[in-house]
């Protein structure tokens, strides 16, 4: 890292759960980030009230209440301008940073061109590779592949999604990277004018990556600067989340699709929109009949507890 370069750490909460506090922790046990600027998007009194209290104790951390759930782009927007850093390290507030991770980005951040942009590798909680962390370039043909499954089977076709593929050895290049943790230097967060604000939740950090190689920066996928994503512990409706997502995915492709693109968007855009509600419906549903059937093994078990009891 250049001598005298401060990295801010960014962090978007809307009611994240406990796991909010680890990652507040984690992040400020790493003597390497300057300060921790966490914009708070309508959590509970409770959460808000910890949060003063904790920012009270320990001055390199910095809340900045909304007292509204803005949108993640926006909220990151909001932080990245009333941090300090000379880089910006945008973090999900469910992420765990390992000691060092950060130091190793800026190093990276520093071989490049500007308006460049690093990206982490996120671990899943048993140590696996994340999906997300290295991304393709996403096209309405590369999302029809990877969400069919095709980009799997169909030889000569490379996935969207890289976790898979093996892990390289040092940092390269990925046309997109995850906003889960994701650094870039104050200058290219000025040049890029930071997040769209169009994208409410989801596809923002696929679009600022897009935006910064078509300024001739580049977008590097750093394995070596490793962060935990405990993920789906928000108490956001899931309906809306993935709603969100399929906006976004929309917006994307009318944004950066040629006139064939759009005439194919026409059709492919309401299917995608099905799917992605779909697949939603899908997973509630498989929740909820777990959750009921966790109960009814529970009153089963206290029946024959009941029962033994008798006896």
């Amino acid at each position: 890292m250049s001598s005298g370069a401060r990295i801010s750490a960014v962090m978007v909460s809307y009611r994240t759960g406990p796991v909010l506090f680890d990652s507040i922790r984690s992040v400020l046990s790493d003597p390497d980030i300057h300060e921790l600027v966490l914009v708070n998007h309508d959590n509970p009194t409770n959460v808000t009230v910890r949060l003063d209290t904790m920012a009270a104790a320990q001055p390199r951390l910095n809340i900045i209440h909304t007292g509204a759930n803005l949108g993640f782009g926006r909220g990151c927007n909001i932080g990245a301008r009333a941090s300090s850093g000379d880089y910006i390290l945008l973090l999900n507030p469910d992420t765990l940073i390992a000691r060092g991770a950060a130091r190793i980005m800026v190093s990276t951040a520093n071989a490049l061109p500007p308006v460049s942009i690093v990206g982490a590798r996120i671990l899943n909680t048993d140590g696996t590779e994340q999906r997300g962390g290295r991304r393709g370039g996403l096209t309405l043909l590369s999302a029809m592949l990877s969400f069919t499954g095709l980009a799997r089977i169909l030889p000569g076709v490379r996935d969207f999604h890289r976790e898979h593929e093996p892990l390289p050895s040092g940092p390269v290049e990925a046309p997109s990277v995850s906003g889960a943790a994701m650094l870039m230097s104050r200058e290219t967060f000025q040049l890029l004018n930071g997040f769209d604000e169009r994208y409410f939740l989801h596809v923002e950090d696929i679009d600022i990556c897009e935006r910064a190689r078509r300024m001739g920066g580049r977008v590097m996928f750093e394995p070596r600067a490793a962060f935990v994503h405990v993920g789906s512990t928000s108490s956001a409706n899931i309906l809306l989340v993935e709603w969100h997502k399929a906006k976004g995915l929309n917006l994307f492709f009318r944004t950066y699709s040629g006139p064939a693109g759009q005439l194919v968007l026409l059709v492919a855009g309401p299917l995608m929109t099905m799917a992605i509600i779909g697949r939603a419906l899908l997973i509630r549903a498989n929740v909820r009949v777990s959750q009921a059937r966790n109960r009814l093994q529970a009153r089963l078990r206290l029946a024959q507890r009941r029962r033994n009891a008798g006896d």
